[in-house]
């Protein structure tokens, strides 16, 4: 593909509207793009103007899977001005603003090109190098759980996920957990309880302290009337030393505690349940990944990293624990879901030829070599 065409692509993704739930049309923009060149693409609709996408490149002469995988939807636009049009996709220099132009519509039009391109080099791997277009991730997951059931990876060998990543290449992140406390009264006696709640737990030697928080509250609708319901929402990062069934047993304790103690009924719902993932440093993915990085990117060495935020990866290694996962694409996380996001021409480019070296370095690994590190 011309650099012109890449550019546009990536433009044309931004300018549609994907704000969770209408990821129909990104999708559908992939798979006429895919096919154009030859790479067949195939839907997987589901709900109202919901789709994942799954395309596959490779001479399948090994039975080795890479999968790489990006989400379609975004984060709403918010209620602040942007200084540029969200769905422009304006190009100011290097920098093309746009929602999700990080989070992460580069990182997904770069593991399309990069199929496109090994396809019209004749670099087709040995085994099979597979997309993982999902909708949901950011509320709720509900494609990647709809792609981990239909066993999209029961047979992959490791896993490329292409969240923006800044100067780093990241190799494990925590969980999320995030509950609702459902109550007429009695919030108090939670939150006092919630802030000390975790103290006891140690730090994981990878993902470090475990991160809580109470982040919501609703309740009322006027001074002097005694509301029905109120309500509380938080969100603990779990890790593999404290993981999600872990948290869930202490919060349904604390509940059941107040509730015997107090004259207060609360109950705990919980919304959504990330796992953390870990994957060994030691890994040929891990290493792969960080010298495909420093190969391609015009500024600096990339570093590896842990970070507090989960991925479709947390449901992808939902039945595959020890699947070997980095994270890795183009320009900055700490843009996402903010005004007047962004992410650098120059950076995508360069995640595009940073994703085909690693794809064609991966399927070089000899049969006998180990895809899992040293724990």
């Amino acid at each position: 593909m011309q650099r012109q065409e890449k550019i546009e692509l990536l433009k044309s993704l931004i300018r549609i509207d994907s704000d969770d739930g209408n990821e129909l049309a990104v999708a559908e923009l992939l798979a006429t793009v895919l096919r154009a060149h030859g790479v067949e693409a195939h839907l997987d609709p589901y709900g109202d103007h919901r789709a994942n996408l799954v395309a596959e490149i490779g001479h399948c002469q090994t039975d080795r899977v890479l999968a790489f995988s990006g989400h379609m939807d975004t984060v709403g636009q918010g209620d602040k001005p942007w200084h540029h049009e969200p769905l422009g996709a304006k190009i100011v220099g290097d920098l093309l603003y746009g929602r999700g132009a990080a989070d992460m519509k580069s990182g997904l039009a770069a593991m399309v090109v990069a199929l496109i391109e090994l396809k019209e080099e004749g670099r087709l791997p040995s085994g099979a190098l597979r997309l993982l277009a999902t909708a949901g991730e950011e509320l709720g997951t509900t494609g990647s759980h709809r792609l981990e059931r239909a066993g999209l990876v029961e047979d992959v060998d490791a896993l490329v996920v292409g969240e923006p990543t800044a100067d780093y290449v990241v190799f494990a992140h925590s969980g999320s957990y995030s509950y609702r406390i459902n109550a007429v009264m009695g919030l108090v006696h939670f939150i006092n309880e919630e802030t000390r709640l975790f103290d006891d737990v140690a730090a994981d030697p990878v993902l470090g302290t475990l991160e809580h928080s109470v982040t919501l509250f609703n309740g009322g609708r006027q001074v002097n009337v005694i509301p029905d319901l109120a309500t509380l929402e938080g969100n603990v990062r779990p890790t593999a030393v404290f993981d999600n069934h872990q948290v869930d047993a202490r919060l349904k304790t604390l509940v059941d505690r107040i509730n015997e103690n107090t004259p207060f009924q609360l109950s705990l719902e919980v919304l959504f349940s990330l796992q953390p993932v870990v994957t060994p440093q030691t890994v040929p993915l891990v290493k792969l990944a960080l010298a495909a990085a420093n190969a391609n990117y015009p500024r600096g060495k990339r570093k590896l990293k842990v970070i507090h935020g989960a991925t479709d990866a947390s449901v992808f290694t939902l039945h595959r624990p020890d699947l070997p996962v980095v994270i890795l694409g183009a320009d900055q996380w700490d843009c996402a879901h903010q005004v007047d996001e962004f992410t650098t021409i120059s950076g995508y480019l360069a995640t595009i030829e940073t994703y085909k070296q690693l794809a064609t370095e991966f399927f070089k690994l000899s049969n006998g070599e180990t895809l899992v590190g040293d724990n």
